[in-house]
């Protein structure tokens, strides 16, 4: 039994091999490689299991990975498929006669039904050792048991039916709960619900399948020996036990649809097929005695839940009174028949038997055969021996048996992962629908192929159908790599070609308008369409050269567009004089270039507009760049044309703040030529900073002067500080304007009395008014009576200058009187000054023995040191290292050399006296010792650091030597 294990492992020498419908070879075509790489794995493989009995298997059942034998008469063996080499062995504890009549096992594996002979039956559980018989099931011989999917669970079944020998179908419930020895019954309950008759009378229930449809809506198919019965309808809603009562009790007046066959093999069976555990079967196949009734199951169907049913008859020999089948399987494209030598599987597609596999004789005749829903594979055995069969790839060759049948979908649905094959189904369903005359289609079709471009292409010219040979091509467009940059470019050409011949052959016909605008419709999607864009970007050139042989302009600019090549669209409109509309696509697209190169032809016709867009752009547009326009626009000197430029380089200057001088230079251009009275304001409001102002000095002065602006011109004169041509220029215009030009220079007294002299010579010499001369005396306080006279004629009398000559004369009685008054004090001062020193010399400080230095805190008698007035004493090498860094670097080297020029004179030799050689040769040498400490006392002592200018001037040093800041930074961490 431990060898059960090996049953994974087997090789498959003991196989049969299934390969329906076409062979597993490659199919030539263009585009793919015909060559089969490996050997095609059969869809059906056989093996043994390597299990030798201890007794003649009576009954096999299989679900959920746990199989289920029964071992003569009285022994229950269970394995675990997962854990093959642990079978369990139970003891069914039968002392008479009673044999195993059939066993049934619910879809999770954990529900185990045994139906004796004697009309018992026994329940095991999965959890559990124990048999346990059901008392209320007693006297019923139980053929077919109907597991509720919905609702069982590995504890309880839920609602099941049951179908029994007598035609009777029960309704029942098993709970797996043991509890003690009074404890619950396994069977909940067992309750008649219906009984299903022949022609003569109550017939054996032989097949039961429940099933809940994706609306929620109950079926229940059962079968006789030569009848199948639908019960179809919808639990009560709110019922508190989910049951099958409510169904049954629809058909009570009436019988439910049935499907009858005359035949009868004594017994019938009944497959499902579903894909997925817990869904909604898909097909079914009855084996009766006429042959196997298979379709599939539409649940949506009201009145049958059968459909696209087929009766495949037993051949020769396979039948009643034959070699009746035993049982059927139904996998998803095919069902297997069982009979006592061999297995035979037919294909559901086709009806062919596509697999016989007989087996030897010494394992004995075969009894059933299973299938284990939740992996697929299939069991069989014999009293003797247990064999499996594995399905793989089923679905592998189907896609050939749909193409046969002409159903495409189907076919490319099953071969989708196949590219080879996908292409021979897609070529088959193109010549198909060519056939037809369904050239659309056809065309969409080949696109999708690898068949040669050159072969469909003439196909469709030579039926002369350019619309599907259009589409083709739009198709295989569609479907290039973004390498493939020559065969798109052809693509589209001809695509294009073909669109335009046809709208040039539609557009003349008027019956034909509602093709042209279909046509142009399409065009149009071609040329807008997001997936052709970057081809159609690419090969822009030609299909622009392609539309204007055709003379299509329309298209042209609708091209255009779509490829965002706005100048090609604005050069078609002003080239058809279309400038308002060129402006609108330049104001709706905003590009900076499209209006530097169109500006010059837009402006001489649409000026007041182009104007308006330009200032909408805003900073967008470089001024400077539409400046050749406008100078262009300008040149014929009407007032419209001047005042356009005008307004733009106002915007440019005032609203937008340009300072580019070139800008500022054409703007005063423009003002000198039309606008005197702005161009003054405009130079007035510039300012009177040379650095400040935007447009170039020297042009503006040029341009002034060739219009005569005078007042202008004295403008720019004082911005570039000229101010004696200004005042020249200013007397040539107004007196007053030469005033204010004079008093400028405010710093350059002698160059404000000059210019003031011009004016008075002026005044004097040119207009000969004495009294204005005198106003101008009066205006200017630099300039005196004598400075004047000289400017006045011969003839002029005192009289004219009595007022001036008094008046002077006060003045500097006044200046003397002022002068006499700053000589007493001063000379006051000085006397002061000669006490405060007298005084100085007989004032004396005193030091007492305790008194200490002011910097270091040390006792002051004990080192040489200096006592102020202000009563702080230092010592001298303390005030030294005080005074030095607040000394300006020359008062710094000045000090150094100084404390060298000491540190290297001689000591005053000891007595009172020196000799007139020594007195000579110190002389001779520099200065004396005494001489260099006054000097340095005069650098150090001069007043005392704490109190002196010293310390004010160091009120803004930091604390801290910027030097040596990170230094002290560092050490207070």
């Amino acid at each position: 039994m431990a060898s059960i294990l090996d049953e994974y492992e087997d090789s498959l020498s003991r196989s049969a091999v299934l390969q329906p419908g076409c062979p597993s070879v490659g199919i030539p075509h263009s585009g793919y490689v015909n060559a089969q790489l490996e050997k095609e794995v059969p869809i059906f493989t056989k093996q043994r299991i390597d299990f030798t009995p201890s007794e003649r298997i009576t009954s096999l059942v299989v679900s959920c990975n746990q199989l289920c034998m029964s071992l003569g008469k009285d022994t229950l063996l269970r394995i675990d498929l997962g854990k093959a080499n642990e079978p369990n062995h139970v003891e069914l504890g039968r002392k008479d006669d009673a044999r195993v009549h059939k066993m049934f096992l619910d879809h999770t594996g954990s529900h185990l039904l045994i139906a004796l002979s004697s009309t018992e039956v026994l329940y095991v559980n999965r959890n559990g050792q124990k048999v346990r018989p059901l008392a209320r099931w007693k006297g019923q011989l139980v053929e077919s048991v109907g597991w509720n999917k919905a609702l069982g669970t590995e504890n309880s079944t839920g609602p099941i039916l049951v179908g029994t020998a007598q035609g009777q179908i029960f309704e029942a419930e098993l709970s797996a709960s043991e509890g003690g020895l009074f404890g619950p019954a396994p069977d909940l309950y067992f309750r008649p619900l219906y009984v299903l008759n022949e022609e003569g009378g109550p017939a054996p229930v032989c097949a039961l399948e429940a099933e809940r449809g994706p609306d929620g809506r109950g079926f229940v198919i059962a079968t006789t020996r030569q009848r199948l019965f639908q019960f179809i309808g919808r639990a009560a809603e709110g019922a508190e036990v989910q049951g099958f009562s409510g169904l049954f009790a629809a058909y009570a007046d009436h019988p439910p649809p049935f499907r009858e066959f005359p035949s009868s093999l004594g017994y019938s069976e009944l497959a499902f097929y579903t894909p997925k555990l817990r869904s909604a079967p898909r097909a079914f196949a009855w084996m009766m005695g006429d042959g196997v009734l298979y379709g599939a199951l539409d649940c949506g169907r009201p009145d049958s839940l059968l459909s696209e049913e087929r009766v495949w008859e037993y051949p020769e020999g396979v039948g009643p009174g034959a070699s009746p089948p035993l049982a059927i399987v139904l996998t998803q494209f095919h069902f297997l028949l069982l009979l006592a030598d061999r297995v035979e599987a037919v294909c559901t597609l086709t009806g062919q038997v596509v697999l016989r596999d007989h087996f030897l004789e010494k394992f004995g005749p075969l009894r059933h055969m299973v299938k284990d829903s939740s992996t697929g594979h299939l069991w069989a055995y014999t009293e003797r021996a247990v064999f499996r069969y594995h399905v793989q790839r089923e679905a592998r060759d189907v896609w050939r048996t749909y193409l046969d049948m002409n159903r495409f979908d189907l076919a490319k649905e099953y071969c989708r992962e196949r590219p080879d094959c996908l292409d021979t189904v897609l070529a088959r369903e193109a010549e198909f629908c060519f056939r037809q005359r369904r050239y659309l289609e056809s065309a969409r079709c080949y696109a999708l192929t690898q068949s040669y471009f050159e072969e469909i292409a003439l196909k469709f010219l030579e039926a002369r159908q350019e619309e599907a040979l259009a589409e083709f091509l739009q198709r295989k467009l569609a479907g290039l790599k973004p390498a493939e940059r020559t065969q798109a470019t052809l693509l589209t050409a001809w695509l294009t070609e073909l669109y335009l011949s046809r709208l040039g052959a539609l557009q003349g016909d008027p019956e034909a308008l509602s093709l042209y605008r279909e046509t142009r419709e399409r065009f149009r999607s071609f040329l807008s369409s997001p997936r052709h864009k970057e081809w159609l970007f690419a090969s822009r050139a030609s299909i622009h050269e392609l539309l204007a042989s055709h003379g299509d302009t329309e298209h042209m600019v609708y091209f255009a567009v779509i490829m965002q090549d706005y100048e090609r669209v604005v050069a078609y409109h002003c080239q058809h004089e279309a400038y308002e509309e060129a402006l609108a696509v330049l104001a709706r697209h905003r590009d900076p270039q499209l209006f530097y190169k169109f500006s010059p032809i837009l402006i001489r016709h649409i000026p007041r507009q182009l104007v308006d867009a330009w200032m909408e752009m805003g900073s967008r547009l470089d001024a400077r760049q539409l400046i050749p326009a406008l100078v262009n626009y300008s040149q014929g000197g009407e007032a419209q044309q001047v005042s356009q430029a005008t307004r733009y380089m106002e915007f440019c200057v005032n609203v937008l703040g340009e300072t580019e001088q070139a800008i500022h230079n054409y703007l005063l251009s423009l003002y000198a030529r039309s606008q005197p009275a702005s161009l003054l304001a405009y130079l007035e409001q510039a300012g009177a900073s040379p650095h400040r102002v935007h447009y170039d000095l020297k042009y503006a002065l040029r341009l002034c002067a060739e219009h005569g602006h005078h007042r202008a011109c004295v403008h720019v004169y004082k911005v570039l500080e000229l101010y004696e041509e200004a005042v020249d220029l200013a007397l040539q215009v107004d007196v007053d304007l030469a005033k204010q030009c004079a008093d400028l220079p405010e710093d350059d007294e002698e160059l404000r009395k000059k210019l003031w002299l011009k004016i008075a010579r002026h005044v004097v010499q040119e207009e000969e008014d004495v009294q204005t001369a005198m106003a101008c005396l009066a205006s200017c306080p630099l300039l005196k009576i004598e400075d004047v006279l000289p400017f006045f004629p011969d003839f002029v009398t005192i009289d004219h200058f009595k007022e001036a000559i008094c008046s002077s004369l006060k003045a500097y009685n006044h200046h003397i009187q002022e002068l006499q008054r700053e000589m007493e004090e001063a000379t006051a001062s000085a006397q002061r000054i000669r006490r405060d020193l007298q005084e100085l010399r007989g004032r004396y400080g005193t030091v007492e023995p305790q008194d200490k230095c002011a910097t270091c805190d040390f006792p002051l008698l004990n080192r040489p040191f200096y006592l102020f007035l202000c009563g702080h004493m230092f010592h001298a090498d303390c005030l030294l290292q005080a005074v030095r860094p607040g000394l300006p670097a020359y008062k710094q080297a000045r000090l150094e050399e100084l404390q060298r020029k000491l540190g290297a004179a001689p000591a005053p030799a000891k007595g009172s006296t020196r000799t007139k050689e020594a007195e000579a040769g110190a002389a001779t040498a520099g200065p004396s010792r005494e001489q260099l400490k006054a000097d340095l006392d005069e650098l150090v002592a001069a007043e005392c650091v704490y109190c002196g200018e010293l310390m004010i001037r160091s009120i803004d040093r930091p604390f801290i030597d910027p030097q040596r800041y990170e230094e002290e930074h560092l050490s207070w961490l």
